[in-house]
This record gives structure tokens, sequence and C-alpha cells, in this order.
């Protein structure tokens, strides 16, 4: 579950509102055990994920860095190379 959390900052193009709520909504899944909150935990799980894309965009835009930018379509197949060799058959 935890693993499609991936590093947000400092990447070309800069990160999304979408993939920062997307990255809190793994976050919530994975302390809260749910993939699916029930409808009676349901309004307070996407005040969690709200909260927490909140925090995450303010800590990314306060963040600085002198590293050049990462290009997410080299880090995208350097990921894909890693991959294939960890399950190569």
């Amino acid at each position: 579950m935890c693993r499609n959390i991936k590093t947000l900052f400092n990447f070309d193009p800069p990160v999304t509102d979408e993939e920062i709520r997307d990255a809190a909504l793994q976050f919530v899944r994975k302390i809260s055990g749910f993939t699916k909150p029930s409808k009676a935990n349901e309004a307070i799980f996407q005040s969690a994920v709200n909260e927490i894309s909140l925090a995450s965009s303010r800590l990314l835009a306060s963040l600085e860095t002198n590293a050049a930018p990462k290009d997410r379509d080299e880090e995208a197949a350097k990921k894909k190379a890693r991959s294939a060799e960890r399950f190569a058959v």
C-alpha cells in the first residue's frame, strides 16, 4: 500500500496538487489500515487526507535546494530498470 508514495520534491515539472493528494491518501490508508473507510469513518478519513495534503503542500513549497531538479521521465526510466532487474525471470 505505502509503496505508492513517491518523492515529490525537486522535480521538473513540479509536483501537482493531485500527486500530493494521492500521496496523502496512501499515507492515511497505511496508518489507518483501511483502503476504503466505512461510512462511519469516511468524513474523518477524508478530513485527514485534506489536512495531510495541505501540510505536504506547505512543506514542499517551503523546502529549498541547490540541486538541479530531477527529470521525471529519467527517474521513471531508472525505476523501471531497477524493477525489471529485481523481478527478472
